[in-house]
């Protein structure tokens, strides 16, 4: 028998097909059942997550009352974060100075909230706070900057700047432009820092 004879894990090469099945690629392998170990962070999580709103709404309700502001707070989770918002109530509306120009008071009221979080619960938060839906017509007005701008970076070829962001819009954009297939980076310094959307 020769080496052509031997197949590399030494088994002899008879020249009729195995019918041992061929090992699956890697991204061929059966998914796997989530373990109970997995289903446990989940839930670990989510209570988390349930448990940070719940102290964020404790403390924009009490900074409402000493305000005398009117306002109801939702509490929503987003993905891996608590979501928390001011809406208009029965009583009135909210007042729109709590999002302030250009946003400005609402990513500090935002800051407020996840200090008095992490306060509490002593762990690290990405709690989103949003005031008189500000922050759902920003996305949908970034999410169309974001997509002329790809659209002009794949005519033309060349990067494309946005206007000054948050952080918040920032990362809106950069998901747009990925969507778009194309890449992004943000560039400058806060308060003027702003994505650049650049050709595949």
């Amino acid at each position: 028998m020769t080496d052509a004879d031997v197949d590399p894990t030494g088994t002899p090469n008879t020249g009729e097909p195995s019918s041992e099945p061929a090992p699956a690629a890697p991204d061929e392998a059966p998914a796997q059942a989530p373990t109970e170990a997995t289903r446990s962070r989940s839930t670990t999580r989510i209570a988390q997550l349930e448990r940070e709103g719940e102290v964020a709404a404790d403390f924009l309700e009490r900074l409402l009352d000493i305000a005398d502001l009117d306002g109801d707070i939702d509490v929503d989770i987003d993905g891996d974060r608590a979501v928390v918002a001011i809406v208009d109530s029965d009583e009135g509306r909210v007042p729109r100075r709590l999002v302030g120009p250009d946003g400005r008071v609402l990513e500090a009221l935002q800051e407020l909230t996840r200090l008095a979080v992490q306060t509490e619960t002593g762990d690290h938060t990405r709690l989103m706070l949003d005031v008189a839906g500000h922050r759902a017509e920003r996305r949908r007005a970034v999410v169309e900057i974001a997509k002329v701008a790809a659209e002009e970076c794949k005519k033309t070829g060349e990067p494309q700047p946005l206007e000054p962001m948050s952080a918040f819009e920032r990362k809106v954009a950069h998901d747009e432009v990925l969507r778009a297939g194309l890449h992004s980076e943000s560039e400058g310094v806060e308060p003027r820092r702003y994505v650049v959307v650049h050709p595949a």
